[in-house]
Protein backbone atom coordinates (compact mmCIF):
# COMPACT_ATOMS: atom_id res chain seq x y z
CA UNK A 1 0.00 0.00 0.00
CA UNK A 2 1.38 3.10 -0.80
CA UNK A 3 1.37 5.78 1.61
CA UNK A 4 3.35 8.95 0.47
CA UNK A 5 4.58 10.73 -2.80
CA UNK A 6 7.56 12.15 -2.45
CA UNK A 7 9.89 14.04 -5.21
CA UNK A 8 12.72 11.96 -6.48
CA UNK A 9 16.27 13.31 -7.92
CA UNK A 10 15.66 15.60 -11.42
CA UNK A 11 12.37 16.32 -9.95
CA UNK A 12 10.12 13.15 -10.57
CA UNK A 13 7.78 11.79 -8.34
CA UNK A 14 8.10 8.57 -6.76
CA UNK A 15 6.16 6.48 -4.32
CA UNK A 16 7.53 5.62 -1.01
CA UNK A 17 5.97 2.08 0.40
CA UNK A 18 4.65 1.63 3.86
CA UNK A 19 7.61 -0.31 4.55
CA UNK A 20 10.09 2.62 3.87
CA UNK A 21 11.35 1.46 0.49
CA UNK A 22 10.59 4.32 -2.75
CA UNK A 23 9.76 2.61 -6.14
CA UNK A 24 11.69 4.62 -8.63
CA UNK A 25 11.30 4.04 -12.37
CA UNK A 26 13.60 4.16 -15.01
CA UNK A 27 14.19 3.27 -18.90
CA UNK A 28 17.11 2.68 -21.08
CA UNK A 29 17.83 1.02 -24.33
CA UNK A 30 20.19 -1.06 -26.47
CA UNK A 31 21.33 1.50 -29.15
CA UNK A 32 22.74 -0.96 -32.14
CA UNK A 33 23.62 -0.62 -35.45
CA UNK A 34 24.61 -2.85 -38.68
CA UNK A 35 28.25 -3.24 -39.50
CA UNK A 36 29.85 -5.68 -41.46
CA UNK A 37 29.97 -8.91 -39.68
CA UNK A 38 27.27 -8.16 -37.40
CA UNK A 39 25.60 -5.79 -34.72
CA UNK A 40 27.42 -2.96 -32.63
CA UNK A 41 26.05 -1.52 -29.59
CA UNK A 42 26.70 1.52 -28.05
CA UNK A 43 27.81 1.26 -24.48
CA UNK A 44 29.00 3.95 -21.80
CA UNK A 45 31.25 4.32 -18.93
CA UNK A 46 29.46 6.79 -16.28
CA UNK A 47 31.33 9.45 -15.08
CA UNK A 48 33.43 8.55 -11.78
CA UNK A 49 33.12 4.27 -12.97
CA UNK A 50 36.83 2.71 -13.86
CA UNK A 51 37.74 2.53 -16.92
CA UNK A 52 36.26 -0.69 -18.58
CA UNK A 53 33.00 -0.29 -16.60
CA UNK A 54 30.55 -0.26 -19.36
CA UNK A 55 26.68 0.60 -19.13
CA UNK A 56 23.82 1.25 -21.00
CA UNK A 57 22.41 4.17 -21.38
CA UNK A 58 19.27 4.81 -19.21
CA UNK A 59 17.66 7.31 -16.88
CA UNK A 60 14.62 8.27 -15.07
CA UNK A 61 11.33 8.36 -16.60
CA UNK A 62 10.05 11.85 -16.23
CA UNK A 63 6.59 12.88 -15.34
CA UNK A 64 3.72 12.06 -18.34
CA UNK A 65 6.52 11.01 -20.09
CA UNK A 66 6.12 7.14 -21.69
CA UNK A 67 8.93 4.33 -20.99
CA UNK A 68 9.50 4.37 -24.66
CA UNK A 69 10.09 8.15 -25.23
CA UNK A 70 12.43 7.92 -21.81
CA UNK A 71 14.56 5.06 -23.18
CA UNK A 72 14.67 7.23 -26.61
CA UNK A 73 15.83 10.40 -24.80
CA UNK A 74 18.34 8.99 -22.83
CA UNK A 75 19.72 7.42 -25.33
CA UNK A 76 19.93 10.34 -26.99
CA UNK A 77 21.23 12.52 -24.41
CA UNK A 78 23.83 9.68 -22.80
CA UNK A 79 25.30 9.02 -26.88
CA UNK A 80 24.73 11.78 -28.97
CA UNK A 81 22.96 9.18 -31.25
CA UNK A 82 19.25 9.45 -32.20
CA UNK A 83 17.22 6.28 -32.32
CA UNK A 84 14.01 4.78 -33.43
CA UNK A 85 12.62 2.17 -30.63
CA UNK A 86 11.80 -1.55 -32.16
CA UNK A 87 10.58 -3.43 -29.62
CA UNK A 88 10.41 -3.68 -25.22
CA UNK A 89 13.20 -6.03 -24.34
CA UNK A 90 11.76 -6.62 -20.76
CA UNK A 91 12.34 -4.86 -16.99
CA UNK A 92 15.54 -5.26 -14.69
CA UNK A 93 14.80 -4.57 -10.57
CA UNK A 94 16.68 -4.46 -8.06
CA UNK A 95 17.18 -2.81 -4.83
CA UNK A 96 19.63 -0.28 -4.27
CA UNK A 97 20.42 2.37 -1.03
CA UNK A 98 20.42 5.94 -1.54
CA UNK A 99 21.66 8.54 1.27
CA UNK A 100 20.47 5.94 3.48
CA UNK A 101 17.11 4.50 2.09
CA UNK A 102 16.28 2.15 0.13
CA UNK A 103 14.93 2.08 -3.41
CA UNK A 104 13.30 -0.41 -5.48
CA UNK A 105 14.34 0.30 -8.82
CA UNK A 106 12.17 -0.98 -12.12
CA UNK A 107 14.36 -0.14 -15.80
CA UNK A 108 12.17 -0.88 -18.98
CA UNK A 109 14.70 -1.35 -21.67
CA UNK A 110 14.07 -1.35 -25.14
CA UNK A 111 15.92 -2.14 -28.36
CA UNK A 112 16.54 0.74 -30.27
CA UNK A 113 18.09 1.06 -33.90
CA UNK A 114 20.74 4.01 -34.76
CA UNK A 115 19.02 6.74 -37.29
CA UNK A 116 21.45 9.34 -36.92
CA UNK A 117 23.76 11.48 -34.55
CA UNK A 118 27.80 10.77 -33.93
CA UNK A 119 28.28 8.30 -30.79
CA UNK A 120 29.66 10.47 -28.23
CA UNK A 121 28.53 13.95 -29.33
CA UNK A 122 27.08 15.02 -26.19
CA UNK A 123 25.65 18.33 -24.25
CA UNK A 124 28.38 19.49 -22.48
CA UNK A 125 25.76 19.83 -19.44
CA UNK A 126 26.04 15.49 -19.69
CA UNK A 127 29.30 15.26 -19.37
CA UNK A 128 28.69 14.92 -15.65
CA UNK A 129 26.94 11.63 -16.07
CA UNK A 130 28.83 10.20 -19.28
CA UNK A 131 33.07 9.75 -19.59
CA UNK A 132 32.79 8.13 -22.48
CA UNK A 133 30.54 6.14 -24.93
CA UNK A 134 31.58 3.34 -27.61
CA UNK A 135 30.29 0.85 -30.43
CA UNK A 136 31.21 -2.73 -29.06
CA UNK A 137 30.09 -6.04 -30.58
CA UNK A 138 26.65 -7.24 -29.86
CA UNK A 139 27.59 -10.19 -29.29
CA UNK A 140 30.31 -9.39 -26.53
CA UNK A 141 27.52 -7.28 -24.97
CA UNK A 142 26.58 -10.36 -22.34
CA UNK A 143 30.04 -10.75 -21.27
CA UNK A 144 31.27 -6.89 -21.41
CA UNK A 145 28.40 -4.66 -19.66
CA UNK A 146 29.19 -4.55 -16.02
CA UNK A 147 25.19 -5.54 -14.40
CA UNK A 148 23.79 -8.80 -14.91
CA UNK A 149 20.11 -7.12 -16.17
CA UNK A 150 21.81 -5.27 -18.90
CA UNK A 151 23.69 -8.10 -19.65
CA UNK A 152 20.32 -10.38 -19.94
CA UNK A 153 19.23 -7.43 -21.71
CA UNK A 154 21.85 -7.51 -24.41
CA UNK A 155 21.62 -11.05 -25.10
CA UNK A 156 17.73 -10.92 -25.96
CA UNK A 157 18.55 -8.04 -27.97
CA UNK A 158 21.15 -10.65 -29.79
CA UNK A 159 18.72 -13.06 -30.08
CA UNK A 160 15.88 -10.83 -31.00
CA UNK A 161 18.46 -9.56 -34.31
CA UNK A 162 19.67 -12.76 -34.99
CA UNK A 163 16.15 -14.50 -35.45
Amino acid sequence: MLTAIGPLRKGVASAVLQEGVRREFSAGGVLVRSRAGGHVFAAIRPQGKREGLWALPKGLIGPGESAEAAALREVHEETGVEGRALEKLGDVRYVYTWAGERVFKVVSFFLVRAVRGRLGEIEEAMRVEVAEARWLPLEEGPKLLAYKGEREMAAKALERLSS
